[in-house]
C-alpha cells in the first residue's frame, strides 16, 4: 500500500507471449495499403512513413512499450528515487560501494556480463553490500544495440543472466537495455529469464559530461518521488564518483532518500 492507503501497482512486469506490435504492424500496412488504392500513392506513401516513423520510435525512446512493458517510474508519493547505476563493474565500484555506505543510500547496479565474469570479486560485494544488481547485457554493444537480430539479443541478454547468476547464486530480475533501445526481439529472452525492463526519467548524461556541478544541478532539477535516476560508472571522463557523491549531497539537503523497488513491492 502507499502512503495513503491505496494499493500500488505491479512493478515487475515480464514481457507476455503476445506480440501487440506485430498486429498494429499488420493492421497498419492494410491500411496503408487500402489508402494507396483510394487515394494514390502520395496519400499512402505518406501513411508508410509515419508508421515506420511509430515503429522507430519504439525503438529509441526507452520509455517506450510498443515492443514490451518497460518501468520508467516509481508509485513512491514521499521523496524516494531510485538510484541506478550502468556499465560496472568498474574501477569505480569500491568507491561508489563505501560512498552509498557512508550516506545511508541503495541503489541498483546494471552491470555488463564481460565485465562481471573479470572482476567477480565486486560483484560479489555489491550484493554483500544489499544493492541491487540487473542486466545491463553481457558485451554492452552500444552502437547496434537497436539493430539486434533474435539470435544476438538472445545471446546478449541470456549469457549475462547466466554469468550474473554464477557469481552471485541469484538471477537478477530488472535489465536496463543498452543506451535504452529496444526492438521486437527484445521480450521473447526477457520472458524466457524472467527480467523486467527498465528506463528512467531523471538522466543528466553523466557518462559524457565532465562537469559535475553541471550535472548534478540537471538532477536535482528534475528529481520527484518515486524518480528513477539514470547513473554510470567507470566513464572515460573518470568523475563518475565526484557526480555521484555530490547528487547524494544535494539530496540529503532536499530530504530525498533512496528506495529499492523490491522495498515497494513487499509492502504491496
Amino acid at each position: 500500500m502507499d502512503a495513503i492507503g491505496q494499493p500500488l501497482p505491479v512493478l515487475h512486469r515480464v514481457p507476455g507471449a503476445s506480440r501487440p506490435w506485430l498486429w498494429w504492424l499488420l493492421a497498419a500496412h492494410a491500411a496503408v495499403a487500402l489508402l494507396w488504392w483510394q487515394l494514390g500513392w502520395k496519400a499512402g506513401l505518406a501513411l508508410m512513413v509515419a508508421t515506420h516513423l511509430a515503429c522507430l520510435w519504439g525503438v529509441f525512446w526507452p520509455r517506450a512499450a510498443m515492443y514490451g512493458p518497460v518501468l520508467s517510474h516509481l508509485p513512491a508519493s514521499d521523496r524516494r528515487v531510485w538510484l541506478t547505476i550502468d556499465d560496472g563493474p568498474s574501477d569505480d565500484t569500491p568507491a561508489l560501494l563505501d560512498l552509498l555506505d557512508a550516506c545511508g543510500a541503495k541503489a541498483t547496479f546494471f552491470l555488463v556480463g564481460e565485465r562481471a565474469a573479470a572482476r567477480p570479486e565486486l560483484v560479489r560485494e555489491i550484493a554483500a553490500r544489499g544493492h541491487g544488481i540487473g542486466n545491463h547485457s553481457h558485451g554492452h554493444p552500444q552502437a547496434w544495440f537497436w539493430a539486434l537480430g533474435p539470435a544476438r539479443m538472445r545471446r546478449e541478454i541470456v549469457q549475462c543472466q547466466e554469468t550474473l547468476r554464477a557469481i552471485t547464486g541469484c538471477p537478477p530480475r530488472w535489465f536496463r537495455a543498452v543506451v535504452g533501445h529496444a526492438n521486437p526481439f527484445v521480450s521473447a529472452p526477457l520472458r524466457d529469464c524472467g527480467l523486467a525492463r527498465v528506463a528512467w526519467d531523471v538522466r543528466a548524461f553523466d557518462a559524457v559530461r565532465a562537469d559535475p556541478a553541471g550535472v548534478v544541478a540537471h538532477l536535482e532539477s528534475a528529481l520527484s518521488p518515486g524518480a528513477i535516476v539514470l547513473l554510470h560508472e567507470g566513464s572515460p571522463h573518470g568523475r563518475n564518483v565526484e557526480m555521484i557523491a555530490l547528487l547524494l549531497q544535494r539530496m540529503q539537503a532536499l530530504g530525498y532518500a533512496t528506495v529499492l523497488p523490491e522495498e515497494l513491492e513487499r509492502s504491496v
